[in-house]
């Protein structure tokens, strides 16, 4: 196996850090600077399937449509 680079863990601390909660502040910004970070391809409500691939189905179905929407509004 290769190692490509390497990561600290940080240490788990009980106390808060203004280092770390400016580390997660940037990580979360960073997210939202996504082309898709704001939006999520499900669809809302509830639903209830037969069997699971009906329910896998159903999630393609909305990614595929998520990501079609998506590429539309690029171009």
């Amino acid at each position: 196996m290769r190692t490509v680079g390497h990561r600290k863990e940080p240490q788990i601390s009980f106390g808060a850090s203004g280092a770390l909660l400016a580390e997660g502040a940037r990580f979360n910004d960073e997210i939202h600077r996504l082309p898709t970070g704001e939006r999520t391809y499900m669809r809302k409500g509830v639903f209830r399937f037969r069997t699971h691939e009906e329910a896998n189905h159903h999630d393609l179905a909305c990614l595929a449509e998520g990501i079609a929407k998506n590429a539309l509004e690029r171009y």
